[in-house]
């Protein structure tokens, strides 16, 4: 069994790879972790139920409680109304940010059906990483007691870094699993 080292370590460690690389002259010049955004698309739903649903799968998953989002504006095709919730986030930073990466990358990734890694093109400009969950049922902790009440999320990772190359050496160093 291969030891896991924790993400927080990993991240420690960057600068030392990382300066040789990029020419950094100090710790505080290698991309950081700054925040961790979880979200998840309700619908159209007038149903409150199907919102508390989803607040409450991911307030399990992130160990944080989620805020509704409302429609930046009206569209008549899809009957949705400006200021309709038709949204969940959470955003995590810190200690709870290092401990769902963790869980993440080392739990519920593995557990993803045909999984072969992520695509380097998930990493923008900025050097943040979004990538696309299909079911939450990958998270140990939602249990397969609901299978008909599946949703999706978005798991976007914010870091420092100042261009798409640092980040996505970035990534690699803390652990992401990459396409080969």
């Amino acid at each position: 069994m291969k030891t896991v080292i924790p993400v927080k370590e990993k991240q420690a460690g960057a600068f030392k790879e990382m300066k040789g690389e990029f020419g950094y002259k100090g710790a505080l010049a290698a991309p950081r972790l700054t925040k961790v955004v979880i979200s998840a698309t309700t619908g159209r739903s007038k149903d409150k139920n199907r919102n508390e649903m989803v607040m409450g799968r991911l307030a399990k998953i992130s160990g944080q409680k989620p805020s509704l989002r409302a429609a930046k504006k009206s569209i008549a095709a899809f009957k949705v109304r400006e200021g309709d919730k038709i949204g969940v986030a959470v955003t995590l930073r810190g200690a709870r940010m290092m401990g769902f990466l963790d869980k993440f990358f080392n739990v519920a990734v593995p557990r993803t059906r045909d999984f072969r890694g992520f695509d380097k093109k998930s990493v923008d400009e900025l050097g943040n990483l979004t990538l696309g969950i299909k079911e939450q049922t990958i998270f140990p902790e939602t249990g397969d007691e609901d299978i008909k009440d599946l949703f999706g999320m978005a798991v976007t990772i914010v870091t420092t870094a100042k261009n798409k190359k640092e980040a996505t050496r970035f990534f690699e160093i803390i652990g992401v699993p990459f396409k080969k």
